[in-house]
């Protein structure tokens, strides 16, 4: 939460003239609720349903996109499964897009859209870092480190990043 992956993967998308899937405005369309409102009215284990679905649903389609996932999305094995076979079979590349807890305390401070949040933010935010760690990085190819960059200068680095990586592969770029 904070790190800017929303907003990154719009720019990312249109940089790559491809489509841009973000997988908690994909939950609320689908559920008919906000993040907020599915925590309150049905809680976490439903919220964390509907993004698996949702997830299946981004890795499942044939056409290029960038995925927005929702930064809880790597807590469910079965969600780090789906995404490591996608890496196998159809050579995505996973961003970890990462901060300081300062900085996303920072930038998460307005706004009421992150419930997990409610209670303790910077506690919460240093817990959830330390928790889920292991998992992007179980499922990371890449790993940027956003406290001091800027969006424009993340696009760029992973635009190039993904041009290099489809260099490397001899211009396959599926």
């Amino acid at each position: 939460m904070g790190t800017g992956k929303s907003t990154v993967a719009r720019q990312l998308s249109a940089k790559l003239g491809i489509d841009c899937l973000d997988t908690d405005k994909m939950v609320e369309a689908r559920s008919g609720r906000t993040v907020r409102e599915l925590f309150n009215e049905l809680g976490e284990n439903a919220f964390r349903d509907l993004e698996s679905d949702v997830l299946n649903e981004c890795l499942s389609r044939q056409s290029a996109s960038v995925v927005a996932g929702a930064g809880g999305i790597v807590v469910r094995e079965s969600n780090r499964a789906l995404i490591n076979d996608a890496r196998r079979r159809h050579a995505i590349v996973v961003v970890w897009l990462h901060a300081t807890t300062e900085v996303l305390a920072s930038r998460t401070a307005k706004g009421g859209h992150r419930p997990l949040l409610d209670d303790d933010r910077v506690g919460t935010l240093a817990r959830l870092a330390a928790e889920r760690a292991d998992y992007y990085s179980e499922v990371s190819d890449i790993v940027v480190d956003v406290s001091n960059r800027s969006v424009e200068s993340t696009v760029a680095l992973l635009v190039s990043a993904i041009e290099e990586g489809l260099r490397e592969e001899g211009g396959n770029n599926e």
